[in-house]
């Protein structure tokens, strides 16, 4: 019975340890699948406590993070806003066109002088000015056609072009605009180094203190300044360009129909007489031109005519 008792209490005790491990062993099992589950999900397994203040953390990291988005953004605008300051929207209101136009107009006849009076008082009225003017005669002497270029202000333009049109018949028009913004922009760049070369240079020879010093750094000086006042010449001849449009104009009265009465007696007469006056005028100027090679004959075959006369006197006087 003894024996019974001990062998049943051994027995007890190794299935109670054997139990003890097991759920030992299970729970360190589900720790550790815990534990793998959380690194491979990237995340920190905590007692709930730690879990709320780690993502209490998070947002602070993430504040910072907007902010900076916020920031970038900013900059972005700060950045376009200067862009559009001086990118074209800045250019666009600063354009420098040369305006040009060329007309041709029929005007009525016998109004060639009335004509360009108007167009040199149009000009003049709109605070321009006659550039260059011609005029050409018909085969009577008349005056009928001619070219005239006014200078307007850029302002006065399309009024000056409108006005020019109705003084007589369109027969062709054409008009063009040059921008030259970018080579303003640039020579306006050029100038501001050449000016900034320019007072380096006045510095350098305020403090030079021997002579070959200053000989050279005025030798550099006269160059830098020479390209300023080429730049500043460039500048104003353009400025001037832009603020006068240039309108040429080539007006002209209607050609004269011939009629059937050209070919009559009257007309034949005059164009013989005007025939006859042009030969008699060309043999008169073709005498003059060449009186000094007939006087040369003349004195030649005088010479000659002497000489025979004289052998002939002396023939006869042998024969006596």
């Amino acid at each position: 019975m003894k024996t019974k008792t001990v062998s049943s209490r051994l027995l007890f005790i190794f299935l109670t340890a054997v139990l003890l491990f097991g759920m030992i062993f299970s729970g360190c099992a589900s720790r550790s699948d815990s534990i793998e589950e959380g690194e491979f999900l990237g995340e920190i397994v905590m007692p709930e406590g730690e879990v709320a203040e780690s993502s209490s953390d998070a947002k602070a990291m993430e504040a910072p993070a907007a902010d900076r988005e916020t920031g970038d953004e900013g900059l972005e605008e700060s950045v376009s806003n200067v862009e559009a300051q001086y990118g074209d929207t800045a250019v666009e209101g600063n354009r420098k066109v040369i305006k040009t136009a060329y007309i041709e107009i029929e005007i009525e006849s016998g109004k060639f002088e009335e004509t360009m009076f108007e167009l040199t008082a149009l000009a003049e009225q709109n605070g321009g000015f006659v550039a260059r003017s011609e005029s050409y005669s018909d085969s009577e002497g008349n005056l009928t056609s001619g070219y005239i270029t006014v200078r307007v202000p850029s302002n006065k333009y399309n009024s000056a072009l409108d006005k020019i049109k109705a003084m007589g018949t369109i027969e062709s028009i054409s008009s063009s605009g040059q921008d030259i913004t970018q080579e303003y922009v640039d020579l306006e760049s050029r100038l501001r180094n050449y000016q900034a070369q320019e007072e380096v240079l006045l510095d350098l020879m305020a403090q030079s203190k021997r002579v070959s010093d200053s000989l050279e750094v005025q030798r550099e000086l006269n160059n830098v300044q020479g390209e300023i006042e080429v730049i500043k010449g460039r500048m104003n001849y353009l400025d001037d360009m832009v603020s006068f449009s240039t309108i040429d104009v080539y007006f002209h009265e209607p050609e004269p129909i011939k009629t059937a009465s050209d070919w009559g007696f009257v007309q034949a007469l005059k164009r013989g007489l005007r025939g006859a006056v042009t030969a008699f005028n060309w043999m008169v100027m073709a005498l003059i031109a060449t009186a000094p090679v007939w006087i040369v004959i003349g004195i030649i075959l005088i010479i000659i005519w002497q000489i025979i006369r004289a052998r002939k006197r002396r023939t006869g006087k042998e024969k006596k």
